[in-house]
C-alpha cells in the first residue's frame, strides 16, 4: 500500500488553505488589474532548450526536467520541463507573438511554478507566483509603476512592516569590480552575496573562495555590503556616489525610481540596498526585492531584464517585473492572524436543518430561496436530532441555521439560529433573505 502523503515539496490544498489562497490571489488581481495589467497563461511545461541558460547555474540546477516519452523512454533523456518561473515564458511569448500585442505590453499572470529545491518553512518545489510585467519601455516610470502596484497589493492584504530593497545590477557591478573582483567572476560573486541573508557573512565568505574569488576581494566585497544602519534613500545615495568616485548612471536610475515612488502608495517603503543581488542572471538594470521583518528570505523580488526577451526573438525588447511569492505570503498572513473572519467562515452562509423526512421537499425549497438571495447554502441531509445538526453546523462553522418545523412552515416562517451567539429569532420566509443578508454584513464589519 503506497503513501498517502503528497511528494516532498508539495501540498494537498484542502477547503480552508483554497479560501485563504483566493482572498489572496482576489486582491493581487484586483489592483494589478486597476493599475491596466492583463491577464495571461502559459502552459505548465517548455521545451527545454526555452529555460536552459537563462538562470545562471544555480537555477539550472533547480530545473525540474521531463524524461522524453514512448520509444525514447529509455535513453534518459529529457526534452520538456516544468515551468522555473513566468518571466522566460513571458518572453517566449513576446517573441511568438509580438504582431498581435501592442508596443508597450503589461501583463500580469498568476500560476504555479516547479524548482527541484530544499523544502523549507515557506519554501515549496511547487508553488505559485503572481508576476507584473511591462514590456516596451526604458523609462523608470516602468519600475515605479511595478513597484507601486505590488506596495498596494501588500498594503491591501494589511501589511504595515514592509520594505522594498533597491539596487541595481550596474552599480553592484561597480562595487564589485571596486572591491577587486574580475569581470569573469562576477556572475559567481552575485551567486555568493544572493545569500548573505540566509548564511551571513561567513557563509557567504566560504562561498567566495569555493568561487575561485581572491580572498582579499572576497573580504573588500563583505566590507562593501556591510551596510550601516538605513537612514533613507537619499543618505544612502549620497554614499554611493562618494564610494564609487563618479554620479554613475545606475546611481542616478535609483535615485529616481526611489524619488518617484514618494508619490506612489510606496511612498516611505523604499529602502536603497547596495547588499541586494538577486541571482537570476537575465537581470540587466534596477533589481527590487520585499522585506518583512523575521522572515528569512522575501515576499518577491524582481527587476529590469532588457536582454531576456532578444535571446528569443533577435533584437533587444526593454521589460521591467516583479514576482509577489504567494506561498510565502500566506504563510506570514496566517502565522500573524492577518486574514479577515469571512475568510474563516465555513463554506456556507446558512444551513438548512431537514426537520423531519416529511420536510425534505420544503427544506429544499427553503434552501432554493435562500440561494436566489445570493447566499451560500447547505442542506443538512438527515433528519437527525436538531442537537446533532446543530453540533455539524458548529463544526463547520456555519453562521446561521434555518429551522421550519412544523409551526414555521404553518405560519409560512422560518427561524434563524445565530451560531455565535445562540440566538433564535423567527421571521416570515418573505424576509428571511434580507433578515439573513443584514446579519452577514453586520458580523463582518
Amino acid at each position: 500500500m503506497g503513501s498517502t502523503q503528497p511528494a516532498r515539496g508539495t501540498r494537498d490544498f484542502l477547503p480552508a488553505d483554497l479560501r485563504r489562497r483566493e482572498h489572496v490571489i482576489a486582491i493581487v488581481r484586483r489592483v494589478y488589474e486597476r493599475y491596466g495589467f492583463e491577464p495571461l497563461e502559459t502552459p505548465a511545461f517548455e521545451n527545454l532548450e526555452t529555460l536552459l541558460g537563462k538562470y545562471g547555474e544555480e537555477g539550472a540546477k533547480l530545473i525540474f526536467k521531463i524524461l522524453k516519452r514512448g520509444e525514447h523512454e529509455a535513453s534518459g533523456q529529457a526534452d520538456l520541463a516544468l515551468r522555473y518561473d513566468l518571466t522566460v515564458p513571458l518572453a517566449r511569448v513576446i517573441a511568438e507573438h509580438q504582431a498581435q500585442l501592442p508596443k508597450f505590453f503589461r501583463r500580469y499572470q498568476i500560476q504555479p511554478v516547479w524548482r527541484a529545491d530544499r523544502p523549507a518553512r515557506g519554501r515549496f518545489r511547487e508553488f505559485y507566483q503572481c508576476d507584473v510585467d511591462a514590456i516596451g519601455s526604458t523609462s523608470i516610470s516602468v519600475e515605479v509603476e511595478v513597484i507601486a502596484a505590488v506596495s498596494e497589493v501588500l498594503a491591501a492584504l494589511g501589511f504595515t512592516d514592509f520594505t522594498i530593497r533597491l539596487n541595481d545590477r550596474r552599480l553592484l557591478a561597480a562595487l564589485l569590480a571596486q572591491a577587486g573582483v574580475p569581470p569573469a567572476l562576477e556572475t559567481e560573486a552575485l551567486i555568493a552575496l544572493d545569500k548573505l541573508d540566509k548564511i551571513g557573512p561567513a557563509g557567504v565568505a566560504a562561498d567566495l573562495a569555493a568561487r575561485g574569488i581572491d580572498p582579499r576581494a572576497a573580504s573588500a566585497c563583505l566590507a562593501l555590503f556591510d551596510q550601516p544602519p538605513d537612514d533613507g534613500p537619499a543618505v544612502t545615495i549620497a554614499r554611493l556616489e562618494r564610494q564609487l568616485g563618479e554620479m554613475r548612471t545606475a546611481v542616478r536610475d535609483v535615485a529616481a525610481i526611489a524619488a518617484l515612488a514618494e508619490v506612489t502608495p510606496a511612498a516611505g517603503r523604499i529602502r536603497v540596498d547596495p547588499s541586494l543581488a538577486r541571482g537570476l542572471s537575465y537581470y540587466t538594470g534596477a533589481i527590487m526585492e520585499i522585506a518583512v521583518p523575521d522572515l528569512a528570505g522575501s515576499l518577491g523580488g524582481g527587476g529590469r531584464y532588457d536582454r531576456l526577451i532578444g535571446m528569443f526573438l533577435g533584437r533587444d525588447v526593454p521589460a521591467c517585473g516583479f514576482s509577489l511569492g504567494l506561498e510565502r505570503i500566506i504563510v506570514v498572513m496566517a502565522e500573524r492572524g492577518m486574514f479577515p473572519a469571512s475568510v474563516g467562515r465555513g463554506p456556507a452562509d446558512v444551513m438548512v436543518a431537514l426537520w423531519s423526512d416529511a420536510s425534505r421537499a420544503d427544506a429544499h425549497r427553503l434552501a432554493a430561496r435562500f440561494r436566489e438571495g445570493g447566499l451560500r447554502v447547505d442542506v443538512y441531509p438527515d433528519a437527525d436530532k436538531p442537537g446533532k445538526q446543530f453540533k455539524y453546523a458548529s463544526l463547520r462553522q456555519y453562521p446561521f441555521v434555518a429551522i421550519a418545523g412544523d409551526d414555521e412552515q404553518a405560519q409560512d416562517s422560518v427561524t434563524l439560529k445565530d451560531m455565535q451567539s445562540g440566538s433564535q429569532a423567527t421571521v416570515p420566509r418573505a424576509d428571511a433573505v434580507e433578515h439573513l443578508v443584514g446579519q452577514l454584513t453586520r458580523d463582518t464589519e
